[in-house]
């Protein structure tokens, strides 16, 4: 297997943040085989793109939580989809109530919405999705990462792209690999 670049052979854009396109060279072939996984819910090779130290981090909207996101290590990714027992993944927006969902639940409310592997537009970097009420703050929270965001503007003309939706996936790099440590759900929110 050939290394990938590590995060000091990369160009930074003004903000300190991987420039797109390096990051679309680095990484899009493995976001696309993660998200092709997630597709196929293929929690064993999702195990295999986990970060062995990090885990992965789970967040709904775009602001990531590091005190109450979930995080499932390489283990339990490779499980995933098997396992029945309901976690607390974090609250509704808008209501608050509990997301209180089994995994397979999450996916299915949280992850792979839309037909996220044929997206309309993929960023690498770059946020596409703004959901204007919630900060964004990922690169904040994951230094160094590669964030590639998998977007529709909206499916319903009726509702004029408020129904739009994005799943972006987060790598970092450890040993001579980038691996997933991030999915991030985004959509349009009150």
């Amino acid at each position: 297997m050939v290394a990938l670049p590590s995060p000091g052979e990369l160009d930074y854009s003004d903000e300190g943040i991987i420039s797109s396109a390096d990051a679309e060279a680095v990484i899009a072939e493995r976001a696309d085989k993660t998200m092709e996984a997630f597709k196929d819910m293929d929690q064993e090779l999702l195990g295999t793109l986990t970060h062995p130290e990090e885990g992965v981090r789970f967040t709904q909207y775009s602001n990531v939580n590091v005190e109450e996101d979930l995080v499932f290590t390489t283990e339990e990714m490779e499980n995933f989809f098997d396992d029945t027992d309901k976690y607390v993944w974090g609250r509704y927006d808008g209501v608050g109530d509990n997301i209180e969902l089994a995994p397979n639940e999450y996916y299915e409310e949280f992850i792979y919405t839309q037909d996220f592997i044929d997206p309309e537009e993929i960023g690498y970097n770059e946020i596409i999705s703004n959901s204007g009420t919630i900060q964004e703050n990922q690169f904040e929270v994951y230094s160094d990462a590669i964030i590639a965001e998998y977007y529709f503007s909206g499916f319903d003309e009726e509702l004029d792209g408020m129904d739009w939706e994005s799943l972006r996936l987060v790598f970092q790099y450890y040993g001579d690999t980038w691996y997933l440590v991030g999915v991030i759900h985004n959509q349009w929110t009150t």
